[in-house]
């Protein structure tokens, strides 16, 4: 896997869909203000290998689109609400029990740390597990339509196993870490880091699914 034409070629995607074409950047923000949903459901559509990049445009199928990658996400999310939920409520649970004995308090206060400790591995291992099929998921509904499709387990790891799990994962990171990078750059800018955060997030998104759609068609016909 050739990472460095991957992210250039995902870059010069980006680049040629977006600057100097204004209008479509600024429709692209306000499909991020209106909850993001608009803005999903045109990942959606770089996801399925439209190049160049779609106009944006037909807002009601964005919308619908939108929503239906919305729900593949919290259903991929519900094992870690799960987690955090079996992580949290007894510790909640123990400490009103305890009202305001402080010896019970301080007792419960170093348990917590324990628990919580084990809680937040189980949850970091769990995240990266679902996000390794989550990614290919979400574009098998792209391609296919079938919001089936983006929990078929099988068909996941058989492309899985196409693209290599060693390429698969450092492609992940290095994305991980362009967007980290990124994200450390505008935090140091005062006052209007976020502001430009905010405004390149349609060049980050475009570039991302780009990416994911180029690590996805590695494997090779479906």
């Amino acid at each position: 896997m050739d990472f460095g034409n991957m992210i250039g070629e995902s870059f010069e995607y980006a680049k040629e869909g977006l600057v100097g074409k204004w209008m479509k950047w600024i429709l692209l923000l306000i499909a991020t203000i209106l909850l993001t949903l608009p803005l999903m459901g045109y990942t959606l559509r770089i996801l399925r290998g439209e190049k160049p990049s779609p106009e944006v445009e037909n807002w009601g199928t964005l919308f619908i689109d939108g929503i239906k990658y919305l729900i593949i996400g919290i259903i991929y999310a519900i094992p870690l609400f799960i987690i955090a939920f079996l992580t949290l409520a007894p510790l909640v649970m123990e400490a009103v029990a305890a009202g305001g004995n402080p010896a019970a308090v301080n007792s419960i206060a170093m348990g917590a740390v324990g628990t919580f400790l084990l809680g937040l591995v189980i949850f970091i291992i769990a995240a990266i597990i679902i996000g390794l099929f989550a990614n290919i998921g979400i574009v098998r509904f792209a391609r296919t339509g079938s919001m089936g499709e983006a929990f078929n387990f099988g068909a996941i790891l058989t492309t899985i196993a196409k693209i290599g799990w060693v390429n698969y994962i450092i492609a992940l990171i290095i994305m991980g870490i362009i967007f980290g990078v990124v994200e450390m750059i505008c935090a140091l800018i005062p006052m209007v880091g976020t502001l430009i955060l905010f405004i390149i997030i349609p060049f980050l998104t475009m570039f991302q699914a780009r990416y994911l759609c180029r690590i996805y068609d590695s494997a090779g016909p479906a």
